[in-house]
């Protein structure tokens, strides 16, 4: 834990409130705790809150450490939206998922008549677009406060603002370069997180809004990371997920460069990390160094995402992703080759601009040489503020469904063959909860991000154990728990 966090108690509220962060947000969440302590006395019961999340894990990671700011401010978390403090975290990577949030805000204002006490928040990608901020402004007034992706570290201030202000309060920006450490963060899981060594993207795929929306590229330094991995592991966590719009590229804006897979290689040496897991990469920037650390690592899990969206090299180029078909190919050929018992999986989208029949039978060839383990498939959904949304030769909506079908049948067939191909052996696993449809199971993970359920005591919630895979289902097992000494492979 930072001395930040242990000297919380110790914020001097006479004193000029700090210009540096984070210092000065642990002065605004003290401010603000105060505040909750009144609030609380004048209503008789401790203040509530609740952070809905849209979208990807990055967006997820943000949420975590909206709801540490919100604890620590001395709110209470409740599952659903009744709360005393709503926050919206939101995604705009379809344009569906606006719409979603608007018709959900619908039901936040019936919430908010009943409770005066109440308060909004929106923030995340959606909120970085300039006409859904005009949108919010003008036709949901009672929304309290709008912020963006590069400033969520400001929670605490933006709510000490409101509190002093009539008004809704705007506080968008439109990039930083600025990377805010030791803020608090209320983690989902007490033996797996999720850990940020980068913001933004520098890509420009064509279909996609996220570089609009993240901002560019830049990098946490090593020594920031690895000093949260390892407060992590001493907190209990044994399973980290690295997570960036494009890993590979980490560390090349840094005053002193450093690879993605000289990160990992650094990582790997933290005493009690048991595992070691990484999303999303680009083709474009997988290295050779990076297959060779992943091929000798003990830590780094047997998964690799490895976004396609498309077989057709001429596809690739209007999408803007810097690979070929071949380069594709030969790429997952030797990762394969270096790594024989690596699970692959991908990303596809369906009906992009211009996209032929031949074109979409040269993705069908990929999926068949590559034999992914699994593949989320997309139908192409026009993206306002896009190249793409703008190109001409747009795909009729039953020739992409017709198309998209093929693809789902195929990629199912592969993936139900390769998930098999493990049935009958001895694997670890890390626990991770009481299974949902039947709490007589518990689930757990395996190294490649197979699912397994099978029957042991709610104590091996977080431990990494062996179990015989003993059936496939598909697209997950059903295990036994093997018998040894203690039953457990990790303490």
């Amino acid at each position: 834990m930072s001395s930040l966090l242990r000297n919380f108690e110790d914020v001097n509220l006479d004193s000029k409130e700090p210009l540096e962060e984070p210092q000065r947000q642990y002065y605004f969440m003290a401010k603000c705790r105060e505040w909750v302590k009144r609030k609380e006395k004048e209503l008789n019961r401790p203040l509530t809150f609740s952070v809905v999340t849209f979208g990807c894990q990055m967006n997820a990671k943000d949420s975590e450490k909206l709801a540490g700011i919100l604890e620590k401010i001395g709110y209470v978390p409740v599952e659903g939206e009744e709360a005393d403090f709503v926050v919206y975290n939101t995604c705009t990577v379809r344009e569906n998922a606006n719409t979603r949030v608007y018709g959900r805000l619908g039901y936040l204002n019936n919430l908010k008549r009943k409770n005066p006490n109440m308060m909004i928040a929106l923030c995340g990608c959606m909120m970085q677009e300039d006409a859904v901020v005009d949108k919010i402004r003008k036709s949901y007034r009672f929304v309290d406060m709008i912020f963006g992706t590069h400033n969520i570290f400001k929670l605490a201030e933006l709510i000490d603002t409101r509190l002093n202000s009539r008004t809704m309060i705007i506080d968008i920006w439109k990039d930083t370069k600025l990377i805010v450490e030791d803020l608090p963060s209320e983690r989902k899981y007490r033996f797996k997180a999720g850990v940020n060594i980068m913001y933004g993207c520098n890509n420009f795929c064509s279909y996609c809004i996220v570089p609009y929306v993240r901002g560019r590229e830049r990098s946490r330094n090593p020594e920031d990371i690895i000093k949260e991995v390892e407060e992590l592991v001493a907190d209990g966590v044994v399973e980290i997920m690295l997570l960036g719009q494009n890993v590979n590229s980490y560390g090349k804006n840094l005053e002193e460069p450093i690879s993605f897979a000289a990160l990992l290689a650094r990582l790997e040496e933290i005493e009690g990390l048991k595992r070691i897991r990484f999303m999303t990469s680009h083709p474009k920037d997988l290295s050779d160094e990076l297959i060779e650390v992943m091929k000798n690592s003990k830590k780094i899990c047997r998964h690799l995402h490895l976004p396609v969206q498309s077989g057709s090299t001429e596809v690739l180029k209007k999408m803007n992703r810097k690979y070929t078909k071949e380069s594709y190919l030969n790429l997952a050929e030797k990762i394969r080759t270096a790594m024989p018992d690596i699970s692959l999986t991908t990303d596809i989208i369906v009906g992009f601009p211009g996209e032929t029949e031949e074109d979409f039978l040269e993705t069908l060839e990929v999926v068949e040489k590559v034999r992914y383990d699994s593949a989320y498939t997309f139908l192409y959904s026009k993206r306002s503020g896009t190249p793409a949304a703008v190109m001409e030769n747009q795909v009729e909506e039953a020739v992409a469904k017709e198309r998209f079908d093929r693809l789902l049948k195929t990629v199912q067939g592969i993936a139900s063959e390769m998930t098999g191909r493990m049935e009958g052996t001895e694997e670890e696993i890390l626990v991770e909860e009481i299974n949902s449809q039947d709490t007589s199971l518990l689930t757990g993970r395996l190294s490649n991000n197979n699912l397994v359920h099978f029957k042991g005591p709610e104590e091996l919630i977080g431990k990494l154990v062996k179990v015989k895979l003993s059936e496939c289902k598909g697209f997950y097992y059903f295990g036994e728990l093997v018998k040894t000494d203690k039953n457990l492979i990790e303490d």
